[in-house]
């Protein structure tokens, strides 16, 4: 049997794009039209990447808050592929959503898709990815202040000059815009030699990477610095840095964390020095606010930022932080952030 973009798009909106049909909560009187009645709400959101712990946790964020909300989401999740991305979109037109939250992607392939959304009177939001429109609010994480953050702490730990191994792929808008920090760190310290730059979102991504790094650090065993500015990249590196035994002469900065990240950081002698994250389930929950925002007619802002936070080895071993609770717990600026928060808001994290 042939499996084409139609079908796998269909087994997306059975399997993954189930509605999550959630319980009206009390108070919803109180909240603007249309969530005074919000079970007649239907949402989704489209995903271009989901592996790895931040997109799932991003994920249990929109849940979290649709369920908050009172909201029908579906989740229709493309798994990389761009075209059927693109598809997805036309598939949430088609199932009569009022909202839809495009998750990454490429812009090339997800701009005029977002369009016929908007032509179709659908209100529209993107995290991390660039849609090149002015009618649809971006969702960042500050991508230029986790690289800066990051890369501050590399200057401090390791001094104004050293050798660098640096991971991207261009094309993404969060790593597009951590390029623009890293070109610019670059200038601002000229004792900064970039050795080598790599980096594939092939699947498995780290392992991917990992591929990479092997070959990258035997071709340059002076590099001190791993400037990996996305979990999955860094993980990477770390298999391929711990492989070569030069845990202790390496130093990993990232960007990006999850409780798997934490527990490697905080293994004896590991590389992974320093990170920069917001919380992934955080973002989500943004995410969502803010198109319920553009439903309820209000302006969430064009650029919907959450602030990042500095999380270093010393942070999680001298505070005792064995996961995303722990942290979310003794780093409160990491647990909530009051972005896209009117009144009437409810907050899933309130106890």
């Amino acid at each position: 049997m042939k499996i084409t973009r139609r079908v796998l798009g269909k087994a997306a909106i059975g399997f993954a794009g189930a509605a999550l049909l959630m319980q009206v909560p009390a108070m919803a009187q109180d909240r603007p039209a249309p969530f005074d009645k919000p079970g007649a709400v239907k949402i989704a959101l489209v995903r271009y990447l989901s592996t790895g712990d931040f997109f799932q946790a991003y994920l249990s964020g929109v849940e979290a808050q649709a369920k908050a909300l009172g909201v029908d989401l579906r989740v229709l999740d493309s798994r990389q592929d761009a075209a059927l991305q693109a598809d997805m979109v036309d598939q949430a037109i088609a199932l009569g959503v009022q909202g839809i939250i495009i998750q990454h992607g490429l812009t090339e392939s997800m701009k005029e898709a977002a369009q016929r959304a908007v032509d179709a009177g659908i209100k529209v939001v993107a995290f991390d990815v660039n849609l090149e429109n002015p009618k649809i609010p971006q969702i960042e994480q500050s991508d230029r202040d986790l690289a800066r953050l990051a890369l501050e702490q590399a200057i401090k730990d390791n001094g104004e000059g050293w050798k660098a191994g640096y991971v991207y792929v261009a094309g993404i808008a969060p790593l597009d815009r951590r390029n623009e920090t890293w070109v610019e760190f670059k200038k601002k310290y000229p004792g900064i030699n970039e050795a080598a730059m790599f980096g594939t979102l092939d699947n498995p991504i780290a392992n991917s990477v990992a591929n990479q790094a092997r070959s990258v650090l035997s071709a340059n065993p002076d590099i001190k610095v791993m400037f990996a500015p996305f979990d999955e990249f860094a993980k990477g590196v770390k298999i391929a840095v711990d492989e070569a035994g030069l845990s202790q002469d390496i130093k990993i900065y990232s960007a990006d964390i999850s409780t798997s990240d934490i527990a490697a950081m905080r293994e004896p002698d590991s590389a992974w020095a320093a990170t920069a994250a917001t919380n992934p389930a955080v973002v989500g929950q943004v995410s969502v606010r803010a198109l319920a925002q553009l439903l309820a007619g209000e302006d969430p802002g064009q650029n919907v930022i959450v602030p990042p936070t500095l999380i270093s080895q010393k942070d999680l071993i001298d505070k005792d932080i064995k996961n995303m609770e722990d942290l979310s717990a003794k780093l409160p600026q990491f647990a909530h952030a009051d972005v896209a928060m009117p009144a009437w808001m409810p907050n899933p994290n309130a106890k």
